[in-house]
């Protein structure tokens, strides 16, 4: 534990630690983005009936969120970018659903396009990385998100995503 760490309250760093690891998706033992990004479909699904815009609201607000909790990780754990933390996937999951039709189809291609991105980091996702702590571990996965969303608005063009 680092010594900001302990100067916050318990119950704001038991908060942080909830919410960067998603209620718990990113202690899954094997594949914790991939958890985490399922992780961000219920909230996905209550917000949807409000629309598109009400989906990329979230995922700002997500975002922000994520940057205040990933830094408490960051620093209660010491590590750059721990794996536990997966409210970055859920924020850059976000993003790529809010272009993505509300189709079975839709959300299919986004969440795929998502972890494909997210996993392989195309630019400018992998010099985000390097942005100081809670700030980095969000911003290669908002790029992702972004890449995905990209993707499906090409896709949508070309193929149409139904069902």
């Amino acid at each position: 534990m680092t010594r900001g760490s302990e100067m916050r309250p318990p119950r704001a760093r038991r908060l942080a630690w909830l919410l960067a690891t998603w209620f718990g998706c990113g202690l899954s033992p094997i594949a914790p983005g991939t958890v985490g990004t399922f992780g961000a479909l219920p909230l996905y699904f209550l917000v949807r009936g409000h629309g598109p815009i009400a989906i990329a609201v979230t995922a700002v607000l997500i975002s922000a969120i994520g940057v205040w909790a990933s830094n408490a990780v960051v620093a209660d754990s010491g590590e750059e970018d721990p794996q536990r933390v997966v409210i970055d996937e859920v924020a850059g999951v976000l993003v790529a659903l809010a272009v993505a039709p509300p189709t079975w189809a839709g959300v299919a291609l986004a969440v795929g396009l998502f972890r494909v991105f997210d996993i392989t980091k195309p630019f400018p996702a992998r010099r985000a990385e390097h942005l100081p702590a809670g700030w980095g571990v969000m911003a290669d996965d908002i790029v992702a998100g972004v890449w995905a969303a990209a993707c499906v608005l090409v896709i949508g063009r070309v193929v149409p995503l139904v069902g």
